[in-house]
């Protein structure tokens, strides 16, 4: 990847829906350059596709970062246990402290209680630590 490929990833996060032709004029390329690194970079699995970035007051929902601390060799059952659970929108692995790292958006305050009651009771969880997002700031 280089400093075209990297440019044309910042201006697709700011605004993926951006016409090819503009995203030329503004990096100084033809529309055919464009469109070919867009392909090359979905081909090889850099893009994995694009989505529509939603203001998060308005989806009326509680959204929380839980970091997990796992037993021993017990990453891959525990992992396997929380991918079942819908109101965890991603899982991350990490160094330090934490083992994992879990997205959670719930309906409701009693909807994100009965999932933290979930993580916790997952066997081989060790401890959780959450913080509820109270507003999202965009970049």
């Amino acid at each position: 990847m280089d400093a075209l490929d990297r440019s044309l990833l910042a201006a697709l996060r700011a605004d993926a829906r951006e016409p090819a032709a503009s995203l030329a004029r503004r990096l100084g390329v033809t529309r055919g350059t464009v469109t070919q690194r867009i392909g090359r970079l979905q081909n090889s699995g850099v893009i994995l596709g694009f989505t529509a970035r939603v203001r998060a007051e308005s989806e009326g929902d509680v959204r929380a970062v839980s970091f997990i601390a796992i037993e021993g060799r017990s990453a891959a059952s525990v992992i396997d246990r929380l991918r079942g659970l819908p109101q965890i929108t991603s899982l991350h692995t990490t160094n330090g402290a934490w083992d994992l790292v879990a997205d959670i958006r719930a309906a409701s305050l009693a909807e994100f209680d009965a999932v933290l009651g979930r993580i916790r009771a997952v066997e081989g969880v060790l401890n959780s630590e959450t913080s509820l997002l109270l507003s999202s700031l965009q970049m």
